[in-house]
């Protein structure tokens, strides 16, 4: 095993131990074997599913009637970047590591012996560890050091990139998993709902795509002005206007070819069903913090649509992702927009509840 010199043996981390219950506080830093590596964390971004288990949604802490999927106290975050700052020999063969380097982890921490993980779809993975949310083998990034097991599936990223970019390595990843499951054809007419930052990964993905129009979708104009710089033919807003009908103006008055739902509220799903033209692809993306009800018909008897989910990043989202970042051919800097130190957690991420000034957050533990 090799290690950096003076690695000390506690940190500062943000923990979750409940619904608005998280706390900066001071925990050991973690040990490593000959499988498994220690990351000095440069980066982690604050998600919107983090602003959601914070603010106590049942789909993470659960009620009488939800399992619950938080696994706490559980160092939170699950968008990060880091060096590597001790490594075991088996994991640097592995992976082709060495002290310094730079690494990250998908976020699932997949078993390697359920049905999906032996059929190639580990993203699917049967028990659903993810770091930032399950204590046992998956603590998260919003700390100074974090581990990745033997059981985690490592990337290797240029230090060309930013930290502050770098971190948008998962949320990036899994835009370019629901791009893919959108199946974008030239001639489409596409609406991508939810300007926040994977919604926003999703419009420049889909602009590579070369779709006959390109409409965004979101209710801050700040989002949807920086929709329009990064390649949006058509921004609406549909507290100012009916979308849907605006759409269906668009189109001949048949509505959208391929509706992709990245608001993560119910009234994405509502508007998608009315924006939508018969026989359409409606991809959803989201963790929601509250039910949705919509008339099923829609979705059979009256306009036969594809309707497709979309889950982290698949199979290739993570190493399409890191090749764009080190290309340049994705553009970060119209996403993160705030840096906040770890210590500020709190202001942090109240401002991305709000999200009015911003769009991407990340936290910089040694802020």
């Amino acid at each position: 095993m090799k290690s950096l010199p003076n690695i000390p043996k506690t940190m500062k981390a943000l923990v979750a131990h409940g619904g608005y219950d998280y706390r900066y506080e001071d925990i050991p830093v973690p040990q490593i074997n000959e499988d498994e590596i220690l990351i000095k964390v440069e980066d982690c971004g604050i998600c919107a599913g983090d602003i959601k288990a914070y603010h106590g949604a049942e789909v993470y802490w659960g009620s009488p009637t939800v399992k619950p999927f938080m696994d706490g106290p559980v160092v939170a975050g699950h968008e990060f970047i880091g060096t590597v700052a001790a490594i075991g020999d088996n994991a640097a063969k592995r992976w082709n590591l060495k002290l310094g380097d730079r690494a990250v982890a998908e976020q699932i921490v997949p078993c390697g012996e359920c049905k999906f993980c032996k059929e190639g779809h580990w993203w699917m993975c049967q028990y659903q560890h993810i770091h930032g949310h399950q204590k046992i083998v998956a603590d998260g990034g919003m700390a100074e050091y974090m581990k990745y097991t033997v059981q985690d599936i490592v990337h290797k990223v240029s230090k060309d990139v930013p930290a502050k970019y770098a971190a948008l390595i998962e949320p990036l990843s899994c835009a370019v998993h629901t791009i893919e499951r959108a199946g974008i054809k030239f001639n489409d007419i596409v609406a991508v709902a939810g300007m926040g930052p994977i919604g926003l990964c999703d419009l420049q993905l889909a602009k590579l795509k070369n779709p006959k129009l390109l409409i965004a979708v979101d209710t801050k104009e700040k989002r949807l002005q920086a929709a329009k710089e990064l390649g949006a033919d058509i921004v609406l807003n549909p507290a100012k206007c009916d979308a849907a009908e605006e759409v269906r103006k668009l189109s001949d008055g048949y509505g959208c070819d391929v509706y992709i739902n990245v608001t993560g509220h119910p009234s994405g799903c509502v508007q998608g069903l009315d924006m939508i033209r018969k026989m359409g692809t409606f991809v959803e993306f989201g963790v929601f913090g509250s039910d949705t009800t919509v008339n099923w018909s829609v979705i059979g008897d009256r306009k036969e649509l594809d309707i497709k989910g979309s889950h982290i990043g698949g199979q290739h989202g993570y190493d399409v992702a890191i090749s764009m970042l080190e290309k340049g051919i994705f553009k970060a800097e119209k996403i993160v927009t705030h840096e906040f130190p770890l210590s500020r957690w709190k202001e942090a991420f109240d401002m991305a509840t709000e999200g009015e000034e911003s769009i991407k957050i990340v936290l910089n533990p040694e802020g």
